[in-house]
């Protein structure tokens, strides 16, 4: 970035211009002016971040979301000489503040958790992976190719031959975090309605792994095409304000609307935590129950005891274990059925489901979580 200031010089841009890329170095050299990685300049840097980082841990946080977790160092083609720059932070975190955590932006679990020491790593939406293929994916002529579709379209087979071996490569040194969606991408809600949205939900908190739930995404605020602000671009409909009670600005603000930095769902039948907690069988109600049984059953919360009972190509339903309980999902419209030999009695369902003489029967858009039952 250079001729937009009165001071001589240029920088890097991490992202936005307003977003200098800090000099944390270099890997390879390939210019005069650039500076290796180690050298006190580019270690400084480091050494101010964690001075940073501390003044906040000091202040009450409890740890924090890193962004562009692999831009650190330049040059760093296989990102060896960032994991390193990670792992002494965590090193710090771990001597200092033990209580903190750390959630890298990276969807790369062995680079991140394995290689650079974080706690967490997101499982983002990029094209083509698992996460993909569980909620965005789309044929050549738009039509939904997820599997949590109520369409029925999906594979998970997708899901699991990427999902599977970032499982496996991590799951001893730390957690992947499944999201409902993020500030980056469209909320759930722009292409699912709230069935499907209970069902996708209720699977993303049974998995393994620490889960991220986006705010108002448990009451199933909807993603609207807005006037990019603070170049958020198409994410703009995603960062609307969270919307509480039917009153001004549902609840936000009383601030007058235009003054609002983004603007509240306009619609009558806008979703609220208010009218929410009026419906027993609302979507915040649902994810309420989910939740409570993750925070009940050890089982059911990070620790990696994932394995898959039943999943075939192009096939419903899913068939998961964890731990004493196995779950089934099924986001299809369409009744299936399948044999297991699974004896279980019912914890949890959306839908209806009955599993009865080696055979789980499972209507359209169902969830089933058992406890197993051991003969």
């Amino acid at each position: 970035m250079c001729g937009v200031t009165e001071r001589d010089g240029c920088y890097l841009l991490n992202f936005f211009s307003s977003q200098p890329s800090l000099n944390y170095g270099f890997n390879r050299i390939t210019a005069p002016w650039q500076k290796h990685y180690t050298s006190p300049d580019c270690v400084a840097t480091r050494e101010e971040m964690k001075d940073v980082m501390r003044f906040w841990l000091d202040a009450g946080c409890d740890g924090f979301r890193v962004d562009m977790a692999a831009s650190l160092v330049k040059n760093d083609d296989d990102h060896a000489a960032t994991a390193e720059i990670w792992r002494n932070v965590r090193e710090m975190l771990d001597r200092e503040y033990p209580e903190a955590a750390m959630v890298s932006e990276w969807s790369d679990p062995d680079k991140a958790i394995n290689k650079s020491r974080f706690h967490m790593d997101f499982y983002l939406n990029h094209r083509g992976n698992g996460y993909d293929s569980l909620f965005r994916k789309t044929g050549s002529d738009g039509a939904p190719l997820s599997f949590f579709s109520k369409q029925g379209r999906g594979n998970i087979m997708e899901f699991l031959e990427d999902y599977l071996p970032k499982y496996n490569v991590s799951k001893s040194a730390g957690y992947i975090s499944f999201i409902t969606c993020n500030h980056d991408t469209p909320r759930m809600t722009l292409g699912y309605d709230n069935s499907e949205c209970k069902i996708a939900y209720s699977f993303l908190l049974t998995m393994p792994g620490v889960p991220f739930l986006y705010y108002g995404d448990e009451i199933g605020m909807q993603y609207f095409n807005l006037t990019s602000v603070e170049g958020g671009y198409h994410r703009t409909g995603t960062r609307t304000p969270m919307q509480w009670t039917n009153g001004k600005n549902l609840g936000f603000s009383n601030a007058e609307r235009e003054k609002l930095y983004l603007p509240v769902d306009a619609r009558d039948c806008a979703p609220t935590v208010e009218n929410e907690e009026k419906d027993e069988n609302s979507l915040l109600n649902t994810v309420r129950k989910v939740l409570a049984l993750r925070h009940q059953i050890t089982d059911l919360q990070a620790v990696p005891n994932f394995e898959v009972i039943y999943a075939e190509k192009d096939c419903y339903p899913f068939v998961y274990r964890r731990g004493k309980y196995f779950i089934a999902v099924n986001p299809s419209c369409r009744e299936v059925e399948i044999p297991l030999t699974e004896k279980g009695k019912p914890v949890f369902t959306i839908g209806r489901s009955t599993l009865e003489n080696g055979r789980l029967r499972m209507r359209g858009q169902s969830f089933a979580m058992f406890q197993s039952i051991r003969s």
